[in-house]
């Protein structure tokens, strides 16, 4: 699996002011409807679940918000790239601007894990994390995203 069997490029946007973590899970549920055709107001409601469980904050700036959609039958993602980084509960307590969304079928069980999996390994790249936030261009923050390397990093 590489990160282009997730992400579209219209699933990819550059996202200006958003104001507060709830108000970014919207903006990836709204992302996810207009790439993939789900329901935001599920998209939103299973995200806002998942956090409660504990926040998908991973660290270095990074999130990996992920939900479960029963009208799904693959895994999806999103990806949105800050203007303005935003305090998002991470587990270093640094503010967020990169949020890469995953949303799966609600049986995919290891399909889920394999993509979580390899979008956290991307984004745990330095390199590729500086790339991304030097780019405020959807189309390149998916060549980005999708270049072999990127999907390959360690």
């Amino acid at each position: 699996m590489q990160l282009a069997d997730i992400l579209s490029p219209n699933a990819v946007q550059a996202v200006g002011k958003v104001s507060s973590k709830k108000r970014l899970l919207q903006t990836l549920a709204e992302a996810a409807k207009a790439a993939h055709g789900v329901c935001a107001d599920a998209a939103l409601s299973h995200l806002i679940e998942r956090e409660s469980l504990g926040p998908t904050g991973v660290g270095g700036g990074v999130a990996l918000p992920h939900a479960r959609l029963p009208e799904l039958d693959r895994v999806v993602g999103v990806f949105l790239r800050l203007e303005q980084p935003i305090d998002f509960d991470a587990v270093d307590r640094k503010p967020v601007d990169i949020v890469f969304g995953l949303f799966a079928p609600e049986a995919s069980g290891v399909e889920h894990l394999k993509a979580l999996a390899l979008v956290s390994r991307s984004l745990r790249n330095p390199s590729l994390c500086a790339k991304l936030r030097s780019n405020g261009d959807p189309s390149v923050l998916y060549t980005l995203l999708t270049e072999p390397e990127a999907s390959q990093a360690a």
